[in-house]
């Protein structure tokens, strides 16, 4: 789903850049060297007081999104939105954290932004009290859809799956150039934690044979390798740190936004920085994090890792 240049485009694109090198100069060049050497971080985390601008600072510090999203590129942004509850709840994603990522990709010219989720309660009060449509409202060519219906639905295939053979995926994520994670961190009674993994179900038709059909964390895994989002955005603002994923719980303000386009690594790293259940977790104490990165689907690795903080 994210955007690969053709090789005739790759490689012009590189001749011009050592031409221009050459012609500038031998210091010049050496300068140009080294910072394209310099490689950018594997996640950062952006702490601070306004979500905006932390989601902003996070994805910046990754490349920007326009590492992620090119020129007439139809995106598709995946928040929580699937409980009636408002922002300060924790189980939906932080509003003014989604219409930042919508709007980043419409600077990086995306032609066509789609805000989606199967969401679990009553639609209309859900997208009405998590206040994303609203704030999203601001963003021109981005819209907000609940999709339910099973025509809107794909069976697609899961290669190598441990526990899936196929699932019905949404036509329109099946359709995207681009798909973006933007969840908020919160607890989970059956998975330990929901964040960016656990969250593409609700990109799913039939969710709940997850939990009484299959094994739920390899099934996690097994989907995260069709569904694998090119960047993640973890809204960190305030996490639900026991009762998720639909909340009432204990609610903590962290007051930071993470940015990585290994959705493992994203995730890992919002386990660590928070407290679940009145206690600290380590990604691995997470089945779906732990077999995820033994199957190769991203990092858990924190302390080998580049990470990035930035202080706004």
């Amino acid at each position: 789903m994210s955007h690969k240049p053709d090789r005739r485009e790759f490689l012009k694109t590189g001749l011009i850049a050592s031409a221009a090198m050459l012609s500038a100069g031998p210091a010049t060049l050496l300068g140009a060297l080294d910072a394209r050497a310099e490689e950018l971080p594997d996640l950062a985390v952006a702490y601070g007081r306004d979500p905006a601008k932390m989601a902003r600072a996070a994805v910046e510090a990754v490349g920007g999104m326009k590492r992620f999203v090119k020129a007439g590129n139809k995106v598709v942004i995946k928040p929580n939105m699937s409980f009636a509850s408002g922002p300060k709840a924790a189980s939906n994603t932080e509003p003014a954290v989604v219409e930042e990522v919508a709007r980043m990709a419409l600077e990086a010219g995306a032609s066509r932004i789609s805000v989606l989720d199967n969401v679990l309660h009553a639609p209309n009060e859900c997208l009405s009290l998590s206040k994303i449509p609203e704030y999203c409202s601001r963003v021109p060519n981005t819209t907000v859809h609940n999709v339910q219906a099973k025509r809107m639905f794909k069976e697609t295939p899961v290669p190598n799956g441990k526990q899936l053979r196929s699932m019905e995926i949404m036509t329109e994520v099946l359709d995207a150039d681009v798909l973006i994670a933007v969840p908020v961190g919160k607890s989970h009674s059956s998975s330990g934690v929901s964040l960016s993994m656990k969250g593409m179900m609700g990109l799913i038709y039939d969710r709940r044979s997850f939990h009484s059909r299959y094994d739920l964390h390899d099934a996690i895994v097994d989907m995260c390798f069709v569904l694998k989002p090119a960047l993640v955005v973890v809204d960190g603002t305030r996490i639900l740190s026991s009762g998720g994923p639909g909340g009432p719980g204990k609610v903590i303000p962290l007051n930071l936004v993470i940015a990585s386009p290994d959705m493992v690594a994203a995730d890992a790293q919002m386990v660590a920085l928070g407290t679940w259940y009145d206690r600290k977790l380590e990604p691995h104490q997470v089945r779906h994090i732990r077999n995820a990165a033994e199957r190769k689907l991203g990092r858990s690795d924190l302390q080998n890792m580049s990470i990035k903080k930035i202080e706004l």
